[in-house]
């Protein structure tokens, strides 16, 4: 019989994907903010309008079929890392994702701060209500492509998690990340054992960047790691690929094919979404 400490530690996890969204074989839906105050792309237009079309791209999500929400600085860019994460950034992608949240509370609610905000990912995950998280690095170490050195923020982010009271948000981690390279020796295989280890709830598999699919035989290689741990697919599906991955795959996170013309910086195509979820089927 297991002590009590380890049994409450268990039990913060979930065990299938049922237990946030309404379905265990979820699609997930990017929200990709504009510029936030402080990124090079920023052009003073306000976070009025930053919310509009957040908020626009939400409800085409909700609109086509989507089990669940991501709010991401996806245009931040070139991203800073971890800690160096700026104030004024964080402060709007708080505000935007609350406002998400309000006008779709139907569908769970997940943030994703780029590259690996750690700590200050749980800060806009807490300020919006949001019921999960997605963690770039969560262990691990490695460098990011715009240059920066990056490192798990494991033990921050859970003590962090703890002190706050937020244990019901959720941790999903990705495992060799897109945008990044591992450090020397941390192969796929040491980084899934490392993540489960330290409590992830579920891990996400992308390919080498932003709409890049990852390798059927990476994805298959990662599930017979992950043991009973839920895996996500975290980038490059669209609706002709997305049958074969989700044989394997429990869910998928879904950005830029279901955008207009299936161009990224576009918005989203409520008929693109529709199709995508389909086929997911």
């Amino acid at each position: 019989m297991a002590p009590y400490w380890k049994e409450r530690l268990d039990a913060l996890r979930i065990t299938h994907l049922g237990e946030v969204f309404t379905t265990p074989r979820p699609v997930i839906g990017m929200v990709h903010c504009w510029p936030l105050p402080g990124a090079p792309g920023y052009r003073g237009y306000g976070m009025a309008t930053i919310i509009e079309h957040a908020v626009r791209d939400a409800t085409a999500l909700a609109e086509g079929g989507c089990h669940g929400l991501i709010v991401e600085n996806m245009w931040d860019i070139p991203f800073r890392a971890g800690p160096h994460v700026q104030p004024e950034s964080i402060a709007a992608h708080a505000v935007v994702a609350r406002a998400v949240r309000e006008a779709v509370p139907e569908l769970p609610l997940g943030i994703n701060l780029v590259h690996n905000g750690g700590v200050a990912l749980l800060a806009i995950a807490i300020a919006a209500g949001a019921d999960f998280i997605r963690v770039c690095m969560f262990t691990g170490a490695g460098v990011w492509d715009a240059g920066s050195w990056d490192e798990g923020c494991a033990a921050d982010l859970l003590r962090r998690r703890t002190e706050l009271e937020a244990e019901s948000i959720k941790i999903f981690a990705d495992v060799d990340k897109k945008h990044s390279v591992r450090f020397p020796g941390i192969d796929l295989a040491t980084h899934i054992e490392w993540t489960r280890f330290f409590g992830a709830d579920a891990l996400i598999v992308s390919g080498r960047m932003t709409g890049d699919a990852p390798d059927l035989a990476k994805l298959r290689e990662a599930r017979q790691c992950a043991g009973t741990t839920p895996i996500l697919l975290g980038s490059g599906t669209d609706e002709q690929n997305i049958g074969a991955f989700m044989e394997i795959a429990d869910g998928v996170i879904v950005g830029s094919s279901i955008k207009a013309e299936g161009a990224i910086a576009n918005p989203v195509d409520v008929e693109r979404v529709r199709r995508f979820v389909e086929a997911t089927r």
